[in-house]
């Protein structure tokens, strides 16, 4: 490839794409907050802030204490990444390390790390992976014996994601409860009497 080869065209557009479709499927943003909420726990204990001629020391007597929280929550983001079927004890570690890092870390790197933390931390534990848009299929429908003139269901599904169709065929609204009460003899799932 020469210096004059122009790049692949599309090629940026298709590395945007691709980095969209992984981000989308994991709790990318919560895993942001809770490493990015790290770096300020863990870098204020060890500053100097220099006003001038006077320098303040903000270290703490608990200065190990900010690093490893500090690192917890680095590592907790990183895995919210790639590991996204911990999300809510990673939720959970970072909130109360958050908290953790009030009395330790100079009010939690003073309020930016703990708020990140808290942020990213309830974002990680609400997160729920989407799911994937279903197929649409083209059979028939059968009518159910004894209902409504065309009443007709779908092929009841087997296995959690929709894996294949069974032969059995189920009522619409059959687990349907909001109709039931002791007087039409539905008692909920189970008969009382």
């Amino acid at each position: 490839m020469s210096a004059e080869t122009p790049a692949v065209t599309g090629q940026f557009t298709r590395r945007r794409l691709q980095f969209r479709a992984w981000r989308g499927t994991r709790p990318f943003w919560a895993g942001l907050f809770v490493l990015i909420s790290g770096f300020p726990i863990m870098y204020f204990p060890y500053a100097h802030l220099q006003l001038g001629h006077l320098t303040l020391a903000m270290s703490t007597t608990a200065g190990a204490g900010s690093l490893i929280i500090g690192v917890l929550l680095v590592v907790l983001g990183i895995s919210l990444w790639f590991q996204k079927h911990i999300r809510v004890f990673a939720g959970v570690a970072s909130i109360l390390l958050g908290l953790v890092s009030l009395p330790v870390s100079n009010f939690g790197g003073f309020l930016m790390g703990f708020l990140l933390a808290l942020v990213g931390g309830a974002m990680a534990v609400s997160w729920a992976p989407g799911v994937p848009p279903a197929q649409e299929e083209a059979e028939e429908t059968v009518p159910v014996a004894g209902g409504a003139p065309g009443a007709a269901t779908a092929p009841a599904v087997d296995g959690m994601f929709g894996g294949g169709t069974s032969g059995a065929v189920e009522a619409p609204g059959e687990n349907d409860l909001s109709g039931t009460n002791p007087a039409n003899g539905a008692n909920g799932r189970h008969s009382a009497g």
